[in-house]
């Protein structure tokens, strides 16, 4: 639902609720508004990438926090991305984003992991051993249904 439904739908809810004797429940319609607008997240994260080398994750670097099994010969291939503490508030595991101004990153990835406390506004891309690590600035991050 765009920003400019769900200004039109408030209005609405509110104008009906000030019509006496009305069988629309203005709360119903409330919570309904803003769940829509908890659904649509978009914000910009600094990029960085990770590999399955334990000097980078926990002692069982091919499962991931959520429980996922990662392929040992080829893990990018699952497209999994590590969002820091704050962004997993707005984010679960399984959910899928878009990342845009990426780089070769660009594209659907889906939220499997999380990063260390310390780290704010951060994704993790999950990258294979021998690929190149990289760090970006000004990447839009998108939920996505």
């Amino acid at each position: 639902m765009s920003i400019k439904k769900i200004i039109i739908s408030i209005s609405f809810v509110i104008v009906i609720g000030l019509i006496p004797n009305t069988s629309i429940d203005v709360n119903v319609q409330i919570k309904e508004i803003e769940a829509e607008i908890t659904k649509e997240f978009k914000t910009i994260v600094i990029l960085t990438t990770y590999t399955i080398d334990p000097l980078q994750t926990d002692d069982t670097p091919l499962i991931t926090a959520s429980g996922f099994k990662l392929d040992s010969i080829n893990p990018s291939k699952h497209r999994v991305i590590a969002v820091s503490r704050d962004l997993k508030r707005k984010l679960k595991f399984g959910d899928k984003v878009k990342l845009e101004n990426a780089g070769r990153f660009n594209g659907v990835w889906h939220v499997r992991d999380l990063m260390n406390k310390r780290f704010k506004n951060k994704i993790d891309v999950l990258i294979n051993p021998d690929a190149r690590p990289t760090k970006l600035y000004g990447v839009i991050l998108t939920k996505i249904d």
